[in-house]
């Protein structure tokens, strides 16, 4: 498993969200303190309706997202073949496991 590590506030030193010139689909730039991430359209997109999913849903109250890679007969035209997919893992395995990686520290 990978090293854990939780970004604050605090340890973000910039973020850029746009559509860099010459492109079409939006990037979130963030620089932390000892990392650079560039997130891409789709995965931004993607925990965003999760995201509301979640804040919005009377009953959900977790999901888990793995990477699918999917063939050119499951994806729609100019996806990626990679994509953010929910899973069946029930919720309180899921919130479980956020509360324990929580307890890490970092």
């Amino acid at each position: 498993m990978t090293s854990l590590k939780v970004i604050r506030n605090e340890d973000i030193e910039r973020a850029l969200i746009g559509v860099p010139k010459g492109h079409k689909h939006l990037g979130v730039y963030m620089k932390l303190k000892d990392a650079t991430l560039l997130f891409k359209e789709a995965t931004i997109a993607r925990i965003k309706r999760v995201y509301l999913t979640i804040k919005t849903h009377p009953k959900i109250r977790a999901q888990e997202l793995r990477t699918h890679e999917l063939d050119e007969t499951s994806r729609k035209q100019s996806y990626a073949f990679h994509q953010l997919l929910e899973t069946p893992t029930n919720q309180e395995e899921i919130e479980k496991e956020l509360r324990e990686l929580l307890k890490k520290p970092t």
